[in-house]
């Protein structure tokens, strides 16, 4: 009976794998199919061919076929960059072939150009846009960093590290020598004031702004898509468009938020204390003895003692939606941002507000951006950075025996009256803040006329107004401004005015299937206003407490009137032309010179939609666009320069009028006959897309010639109220090629990643700057009388080229000090003057490279940003300044770069071609790590956690701090931190 049980069992249990296999082989099956396209048919390959909610899955081949083994009850999700995706049960189903239709919002996707927008496969100019998903992270508080690297043609070069700094843009190099070079920037339809004209207290004329505010960028690059904002487009134009609410949208709150540390990277190397010793007592033939027992007994590290660790904060929170039809927008932001210098910080707050509702069955659309910012400045005293590198190692920071210095060891004390400040006290003592309102804000109003319901009325108010006050004032323990006075009183005020008027019509008609037209006319009026008031007083001591320095008071204003059109025209939407013009009128010239006309014309070929190139299934874009125009330029350095003006003396220059020191005008020179500079600009371009658009970008070349261009020239005494006088007289070339490629190599539904490249090469030259040709003339010089001339213009070389001697070195490769090449052929005699100086290289980079990538896995993201210059020149100031003779000098010690000991060097040597170095360099800007956590805490809430590393690493063979000069010249700027940031982004 048991042996029986038993078999039975066996039985049994035989049974019950038997038919689970059976069932188990029954459910799985071999699923094929082909996927292709809806348009034309054809087969698409790379699909993506997974499993839902597995890892289960496949891609097409180069026909757009495939195989998979699948569970009957299994969805089978197809999809494929560019193309809707689509699920489907698989069921009984053996063999699945899929169509998929093309992405309607990709091919819809618009792009804002000037007084409009265009759908981005109809463009034919030179326009990129950067969205939010593309920006660079991490701590940002100045909206220009976000675009750094990200598109072709544009430089952006930050003035340093310190918080809430500046920065200079370039797109396509520049364009001018006196004049601005300045991109025209334009905030939701404003244009603001110029970087030059940014009002006293404020480093940054975009710090109004909040990042997180930004929805996309828009470069507008050659003049066929600038030229319809005229005489301020010859620096290029950008767009920026911040978020809005959304029609029908529920209602969103989002918050993020981060803190940030950040550190200095590196310092500049110079000698210990104990270095120091040894060198001042190793080479006594170059130092007073006398002056040895002022040597201290301290190893300072002057660097180490006025930087720090910096702590910054971030936080933002918006709320957006949709309320009874109701687009609103609004958000919060404040930004505590502490500087790696000590005594240097930023505070900043900030509100927008976005309304876009719609009357009359959307009839009459309105749209209302309101923007304020209020920002407390700490600037320090930047200066505390090259004292900290020339300040004696061997001295204390502190003097218990000094009270009148507030307790610092200063030179002066011991009969140095010339003595470098203590860097300590430097950065401590001062007090040089401000305080900065600004306001920006528009109504923009657009109507369909009802009569003609194709024309379209749109018309623009807006205002954009600061105020700011500052101080920058010292103690009278500070003897670190003035040999005979000991701190100082400076107090400042502004007011910038910026008042806009914009109507325009606008015609959109399809005449038939093959013919479409969008035209645009209107008009523009804006007015700027700027007053400003500084009063300055210096301290004797406490028996003479105050005397005048200087003060001042300034108003000026300029006004902008303009007619502007635009006609777009396709033809089978293959054939599309593009015509702009824009006539303007500016108060900063004589009635002669007022208007301007700037036209331009592009055409462009959509090559892939001839239907000899319909086979090619794997070409989604082809299309060649040529452009031409005539930009100018405005901007010309003040508000009057056509008109006579007067200067009044400062003190000291006063003239004696019945006992009484009074105040004389001078008459300034000026040219009645000034006008603005003109740019023409061609462009031809090639755009591409391969397997939808899977790889897609641009190729173009450019070329740029700026006339009538301003240049400082010598007139004939008695001609003028001087000798030399600012007129239009010369021009200058930019031309260069620029090639942008976009990737997405993996796109799966649980992963994707992203790959932008971008490659610029620019190269400029001076063609004239005389109204003769006179190859030896120098235009513009750039130097002191201590360092002398060592940047120059001349005809046929790049602005601001490098104008050195040309150094002589030993056997060993080492510079022999003071011996250079006899240019100007004097017998070997070598003076130092301009005649025995050469033209070597400039600080504009050859070559621009840029990469970004953008990687996703299901929840988690990573994101990455690096920059290349190649070919970019710096004279690195801080090291040619380095000599032995000047570590004692005028009764005092003085620290110095340790490079001088690889030059050894006894007398300072500032126009050595030996210190203008290649300064090429592979910078990673960012990488940055996420997770989003879904359904946060049980909640209808998503969470994701950030962490982000800003200037991650330079690769470089320049031998100073940084290689990334703005301008060239290498003389102790606020260095760029190492910032590791912690953030977190709440939705719900």
């Amino acid at each position: 009976m048991e042996l029986n049980i038993s078999m039975l069992r066996k039985l049994l249990l035989m049974l019950v794998m038997v038919f689970s296999f059976t069932i188990i082989h029954a459910q799985e099956k071999v699923v094929s199919g082909t996927v292709t396209d809806a348009n034309d048919g054809m087969g698409i390959p790379g699909v993506s061919v997974v499993v839902k909610g597995t890892t289960i899955g496949t891609t097409t081949d180069i026909d757009g076929r495939y195989t998979l083994s699948v569970d009957a009850n299994s969805t089978i999700v197809y999809s494929f960059v560019g193309y809707r995706p689509q699920e489907i049960l698989v069921g009984d189903q053996t063999q699945i072939n899929v169509v998929l239709s093309i992405e309607t919002e990709n091919l819809s996707e618009v792009v804002v150009i000037g007084y409009g927008q265009v759908k981005k496969e109809d463009k034919t100019g030179s326009v990129t846009s950067v969205s939010s998903k593309d920006f660079n992270k991490g701590n940002i508080t100045s909206p220009q960093d976000l675009l750094v690297g990200k598109a072709s043609g544009v430089v952006i070069t930050s003035s340093g590290g310190a918080p809430g700094g500046g920065a200079t843009i370039r797109i396509r190099g520049g364009s001018s020598l006196n004049a601005s070079n300045d991109p025209l920037i334009i905030v939701d339809g404003v244009p603001i004031e110029s970087v030059g004209n940014n009002v006293s207290g404020s480093s940054n004329a975009l710090s109004f702004i909040n990042p997180n505010d930004i929805e996309t960028f828009t470069v507008l690059k050659d003049a066929s898509s600038t030229a319809i904002y005229g005489s301020r487009a010859s620096n290029g134009v950008i767009i920026i468009n911040t978020k809005k609410g959304a029609k029908g949208k529920p209602m969103r709150i989002s918050y993020s938020g981060n803190v940030s540390i950040s550190t200095p990277e590196d310092y500049v190397d110079v000698y210990s204390g104990d270095q120091l010793r040894k060198i001042a007592f190793e080479r006594p033939e170059l130092y007073d003895p006398l002056n040895y027992d002022k040597l201290g007994t301290e190893n300072t590290d002057w660097q180490d003692e006025i930087f720090r660790t910096a702590i910054s904060q971030d936080h933002n929170v918006a709320v957006s939606g949709s309320y009874k039809d109701l687009p609103y927008r609004v958000s919060l932001g404040y930004t505590d941002q502490e500087g790696i210098l000590k005594n240097t910080d930023m505070q900043r707050f900030t509100a927008a507000v976005n309304l876009n509702p719609s009357f009359f069955d959307d009839a009459l659309k309105v749209s209302v951006n309101a923007k304020l910012m209020s920002t407390n400045n700490n600037f320090g005293d930047d200066g505390a950075i090259g004292s900290a590198i020339s300040m004696d190692p061997t001295q204390p920071v502190y003097d218990a025996n000094a009270p009148e210095f507030g307790g610092y060891y200063q030179w002066q004390k011991y009969g140095a009256s010339l003595g470098t400040p203590n860097p300590v006290e430097q950065a401590l003592a001062v007090d040089n803040t401000s305080d900065v309102t600004r306001f920006v804000g528009n109504l923009k109003l657009n109507y369909k006329l009802p009569f003609i319901p194709e024309l379209q009325a749109n018309l623009n108010l807006a205002t954009d107004y600061t105020e700011s006050d500052g101080k920058n004032n010292r103690p009278i323990t500070s003897p670190s401004t003035l040999v005979t006075a000991w701190g100082k009183l400076s107090d400042y005020s502004a007011e910038n005015k910026n008042n806009l008027l914009d109507f325009y019509l606008n015609y959109v008609k399809e005449l038939n299937e093959d013919h479409r037209i969008d035209a645009t006319a209107g008009y523009s009026w804006q007015h700027f206003k700027r007053e400003s008031k500084n009063y300055t007083r210096s301290i004797v001591d406490a028996d003479h407490p105050l005397i005048v320095d200087n003060d001042t008071e300034s108003a000026t204003e300029n006004y902008l009137v303009s007619f502007f059109g635009r006609l777009n025209y396709a033809f089978k939407n293959k054939y599309l032309l593009t015509g702009t013009f824009r006539y303007d009128g500016s108060s900063r010239f004589s009635d002669d010179n007022r208007w301007g006309f700037f036209p331009s014309a592009a055409v462009a070929w959509k090559i892939h939609e001839e239907d000899f190139m319909k086979d090619l299934g794997f070409l989604s874009d082809l299309k060649l666009r040529l452009g031409w125009g005539v930009t100018g330029q405005q901007d010309v350095g003040n508000d009057y320069p056509s008109q006579a003006r007067y200067t009044s003396s400062q003190q000291g220059y006063y003239y004696p009028i019945d006992g009484v020191f009074s105040p004389t005008l001078r008459p300034d020179t000026y040219d009645p006959d000034i006008k603005w500079e003109e740019t023409t600009t061609q462009n031809i371009a090639l755009d591409f897309g391969f397997l939808n658009n899977r790889i897609n970008g641009s190729i173009e070349y450019y070329f740029r010639e700026t006339k009538d261009l301003l240049n400082e020239v010598t007139i004939p005494s008695g001609s003028n109220f001087s000798n030399r006088l600012l007129t239009n007289v010369g021009s200058m070339e930019n031309k260069g090629i620029e090639i942008s490629i976009n990737a997405v190599p993996i796109s799966t539904p649980d992963m994707s990643l992203n790959i932008g490249v971008n490659f610029t090469h620019n190269k400029q030259e001076v063609t004239k700057l005389l109204l003769t040709d006179d190859p030896n003339y120098i235009g513009l010089t750039y130097g002191s009388g201590m360092t002398g001339v060592t940047q120059i213009t001349r005809v046929g070389e790049e602005a601001y080229s490098f104008f050195v001697n040309k150094q002589i070195y030993d056997n060993s490769g080492n510079p022999i000090e003071g011996l250079y090449e006899d240019i100007a052929g004097n017998g070997g005699v070598i003076n130092g003057d301009n005649a025995n100086k050469y033209i070597y290289h400039s600080p504009t980079p050859d070559y621009i490279l840029g990469f970004s990538a953008r990687f996703n896995y299901k929840n988690f993201d990573m994101s990455t940003a690096l920059r290349a210059n190649i070919d970019n020149y710096v004279l690195n100031q801080v090291a040619s300044g380095a000599s032995y003779d000047q570590m004692q000098q005028i009764g005092y010690w003085k620290n110095m770069p340790t490079h001088l000991s690889k030059t050894n060097f006894v007398k300072r040597q500032f126009t050595s071609d030996y210190f203008v170095e290649n300064a090429s360099f592979l910078k990673m800007d960012n990488i940055s790590a996420g997770y989003t956590f879904e359904k946060f805490a049980g909640q209808d809430m998503n969470a994701r956690v950030s962490f982000t590393v800003q200037n991650v690493f330079t690769i470089t063979n320049y031998s100073g701090l940084d290689p990334e000069v703005d301008g060239g010249i290498d003389s102790n700027f606020y260095p760029r931190p190492r910032t590791f940031t912690l953030g977190v982004n709440l939705t719900f």
